[in-house]
């Protein structure tokens, strides 16, 4: 079946004033369609532009979003006792570029360190010197003298050095040998390389690992355990001289800064505990963070106990019967823990509780700490631990920590954080106050800050989680106003956090202690480390005098009470 075809006529067959017309009527057609594909297409770029600012807006919500729930994980950071994100200020790099680039002082120029109008290297010491002269020495040219420059450098390099001891036998029996030099005699290794192993351990915070992989490198034959036995083993005469500090800090001291951090030890929980302050610093790892414990690191080493007028007081403030202490008369001094139990069975003082009056708690102790040369007067600066709160010694608080109380609290309204605000600025223009007052410490300005300090602390406010913030801290006037009768004092204990940081920084290294002499030897180069900081000395110089057994420096103790002596001078 053939399909149908349909033959339209031609434009040509219709006549020209028809065929005109009709092409006026098609063009009509066209342009309208024109119009109307215009018309979508700006109702369609309409559209874009305002789908485009409705996702602008979406990300700026998910990044306000974002930082809220940021803010209020860093809240409940803060309330776990945690720490928040940091807030990390952006580098001034290209403005102290544009700076310089702007003065035109560059390098060398007036914002260098140092004294005005001389070089750093003024004051270096010359190793070597060497004259150069020009390629070429014109005929007739002056010499005018030497432009000096001076390049720094060290020099790492082995030195072995081999001992031939001479040996010699006596007529009738015997011998006689070479001794070798005293910072060898009971090693393989040199007194330089030993205080660079120590040196990269405990200052530069290298684990041993990566100290055997660069002496490797350097040639030098040693092993894991040989940098191990370095690093703890042998260590008797620093550890004297770290227990001459604490006693030498604690005789010379008005007052000290302690603190204490978590310190693993063969995989138990324990504290390392720092006291301190601009003299000296001491650390010690204990099993405890007990007032007991306090008390028996002030001890200084020494290990009796004293019962004396201040046990007795203390004794009896912890309501001692008034009949057993009446049995502890004169000044009595007991070698050790058990020798006071056995005299207090003689007095038929059987009460396990009265026991621990006496002995087990801070009665003898701290009779045994105050016969030890320490000042009565001595004030303990803390965070409010009640570990370090002990009876019978003055006891200041960290006005840091008692405004971080007010600073955790978390507003809910408007008006509450308003009220916060309003409060913390209070406080720490009173601190500012306080911090003028220790330089011109006078009788009006104290009875003026004490009714500031009531002024500020009972008020009551809209918010009630911070009217009882407020009452604990009025609780706590007398220890954070003994800068008030002891303006020598500091306000804070950020020296003691300071101090303690390092020690955080080396737990993340290395989490744990696996032996005793390895936690010793850690809290002892901890100890002089600082020490030698606070004293102006260098740690690694100190090392190198210690280990070679020159003792060119004079001991850490003898130059704390130089240093306590020309202070007071």
């Amino acid at each position: 079946m053939r399909p149908l075809r349909l033959e339209l006529p031609q434009l040509k067959d219709f006549p020209e004033s028809e065929r005109t017309a009709s092409l006026e009527v098609v063009l009509g057609i066209c342009n309208k369609l024109f119009a109307q594909q215009d018309s979508i297409l700006a109702l369609q770029s309409e559209q874009l532009v305002l789908q485009s600012e409705q996702l602008g807006l979406q990300s700026e919500q998910l990044v306000l979003q974002s930082e809220q729930i940021q803010c209020l994980k860093d809240e409940v950071a803060i309330l776990k006792g945690e720490k928040g994100r940091p807030k990390i200020k952006p580098g001034n790099l290209e403005k102290d570029r544009d700076k310089k680039d702007g003065d035109g002082s560059g390098q060398g120029g007036a914002s260098r360190r140092g004294k005005p109008g001389q070089k750093k290297t003024a004051e270096l010491e010359i190793h070597d010197t060497i004259i150069i002269q020009p390629d070429f020495i014109p005929p007739g040219a002056v010499f005018k003298g030497y432009e000096d420059v001076v390049v720094q450098d060290i020099e790492i390099k082995l030195k072995n050095i081999k001992y031939r001891r001479a040996r010699y036998d006596i007529l009738g029996g015997g011998s006689v040998i070479g001794q070798l030099p005293l910072s060898v005699r009971d090693t393989h290794f040199g007194p330089v390389l030993q205080a660079y192993i120590l040196s990269q351990y405990y200052q530069q915070h290298v684990p041993q690992n990566l100290i055997l992989k660069q002496l490797s490198e350097f040639g030098v034959c040693i092993s894991s355990g040989q940098i191990n036995n370095i690093i703890i083993e042998g260590h008797s005469r620093f550890h004297e001289e770290k227990a001459a500090i604490l006693q030498a800090g604690l005789a010379v001291s008005t007052h000290i800064n302690t603190d204490d951090t978590g310190a693993r030890h063969k995989g138990q929980n324990g504290y390392c505990t720092h006291i301190g302050n601009e003299l000296f610093a001491w650390f010690a790892s204990t099993g405890s963070k007990s007032r007991v414990n306090f008390l028996e690191l002030l001890r200084a080493g020494h290990r009796d106990y004293v019962l004396d007028d201040v046990a007795l007081d203390y004794m009896k403030n912890q309501k001692l019967p008034a009949g057993v202490s009446e049995l502890l008369t004169g000044d009595l001094i007991f070698p050790d823990e058990t020798s006071v139990k056995i005299y207090l069975k003689s007095l038929a003082v059987l009460s396990q509780h009265q026991q621990r009056i006496i002995t087990e708690t801070e009665g003898a102790l701290l009779g045994s700490v105050m016969s030890h040369g320490i000042s009565p007067d001595l004030v303990i600066i803390s965070d409010d631990a009640g570990q370090f709160n002990v009876l019978g010694l003055l006891h200041a608080l960290c006005w840091i920590h008692a405004e971080r109380t007010i600073k955790k609290i978390i507003p809910f309204t408007d008006s509450n954080r308003t009220a916060q605000t309003e409060l913390r600025e209070q406080i720490w223009k009173f601190y500012q106050e306080l911090k003028q007052y220790k330089i011109t410490p006078s009788l009006e300005a104290k009875s003026a800050h004490s009714a500031r300090f009531d002024q500020i602390f009972s008020q009551k406010t809209c918010f009630q989680s911070l009217n009882l913030a407020l009452e604990r801290i009025h609780k706590n006037k007398t220890e954070l106003l003994l800068v008030l009768d002891r303006p020598e004092i500091p306000l804070h204990n950020n020296l003691s956090e300071n101090d303690i940081r390092d020690y955080v920084k080396k737990r993340k290294i290395s989490p744990t202690t696996r032996s005793d002499t390895g936690q010793q030897a850690r809290d002892t180069f901890l100890s002089l480390k600082k020490t030698c900081q606070k004293l102006g000395i260098s740690f690694w110089r100190y090392l190198l005098d210690r280990v070679s057994q020159d003792n060119l420096i004079k001991p850490l103790n003898e130059l704390i009470y130089i240093k306590a002596a020309t202070a007071r001078a």
